[in-house]
């Protein structure tokens, strides 16, 4: 398992751990495949947001393969 914070860690297609911007305060991470990277730069101390094949959109908190 890696962080999300390099953009090189994660490809569409990858499961991943995500938070939505309404779940930051409490932390809650959604499971999801990458359909989208939404990040334009190598890397973001937050971590890169993605777009999941489901729709919901976050910051990729663990890449989980």
């Amino acid at each position: 398992m890696t962080d999300g914070q390099n953009r090189s860690n994660i490809k569409p297609g990858c499961r991943v751990l995500i938070v939505q911007k309404h779940h930051q305060r409490s932390g809650e991470t959604t499971e999801g495949t990458v359909q989208d990277i939404l990040t334009k730069s190598p890397n973001h101390p937050h971590g890169i947001k993605v777009r999941l094949e489901s729709g919901e959109v976050g910051r990729v908190k663990t890449v989980l393969e």
